[in-house]
């Protein structure tokens, strides 16, 4: 892997002593690159990032999955970002779609995390208005710290009493049967997740955008053209102005470009 931005003496030093092709960097050196912000003066404040990737032409799927499109070193920024995270976000139409499973934990980041005040792995948030969910999945039944579901006021309450008696923690952020993105993030700070993490799918991360509550975009960008009708990382409704965004970082390999924007 190589550092492509921001470019540094020591940025092109080393890409000369390693070659094109760089090598792989270890866990330590990927936490680093994609540290969440430093607490301020009043402690911690909800930071939320995404994480997608997208071929050449801007599709965010084949044939439904975003596995297709991806490649080893974006499964090890993937790895990286969760293991950095308190909480994942996810849509529901994801869980199904991708087969979620609970996040493990990794014993290279157990002392990372202990130190920062984190559980063994980040909790799994699902955003769902219907609670249409198999809650004999994995990622109900046996996750390492509870699952949680965030859903509107107005959810069917049987639904409601199932995913509990699945074992999954049940958050209203939202007046009516949906979800209001402004308040999920809010209540999951509430719960002590500040570092976020979503991983889509596309429409959950185009609301999260339609909200104004996205801080950060971990965008993968896949040497790979696809055609068809798949979605692009973000549906839903457009914003009214387009949301300007400063690259922070760019990292390399094998075609591959993993970028990483924050608001401007």
């Amino acid at each position: 892997m190589r550092r492509l931005f921001p470019v540094t003496d020591v940025t092109d030093e080393t890409a000369a002593a390693e070659g094109v092709a760089g090598r792989e960097w270890s866990l330590a050196e990927l936490a680093a690159a994609y540290a969440y912000p430093e607490p301020g003066p009043e402690g911690p404040a909800s930071w939320l990032r995404g994480n997608m990737v997208s071929t050449l032409d801007g599709a965010a799927q084949h044939e439904g999955r975003s596995q297709p499109i991806s490649c080893p070193a974006d499964m090890r920024v993937f790895g990286v970002l969760r293991a950095l995270a308190d909480a994942v976000v996810v849509g529901a139409e994801t869980v199904r779609q991708e087969g979620y499973r609970p996040a493990r934990a990794r014993a290279g980041f157990a002392a990372a995390r202990e130190a920062a005040g984190q559980g063994p792995a980040p909790a799994i948030a699902v955003v769902s208005a219907s609670l249409d969910l198999d809650f004999s999945l994995p990622l109900f039944s046996s996750p390492l710290v509870p699952t949680l579901v965030l859903t509107g006021a107005g959810a069917d309450p049987e639904r409601v009493a199932a995913a509990e008696k699945a074992g999954a923690r049940v958050v209203v952020a939202g007046e009516g049967a949906g979800v209001d993105p402004a308040r999920a993030v809010h209540a999951l700070a509430e719960l002590g997740h500040t570092r976020l993490l979503t991983e889509g799918g596309p429409r959950l991360l185009g609301q999260l955008i339609a909200a104004d509550v996205l801080d950060e975009l971990c965008l993968t960008v896949s040497p790979m053209l696809t055609a068809g009708e798949a979605q692009r990382i973000a549906g839903g409704p457009s914003v009214t102005l387009p949301r300007r965004f400063t690259l922070s970082s760019m990292l390399e390999e094998d075609g591959f470009l993993f970028t990483r924007y924050r608001r401007a």
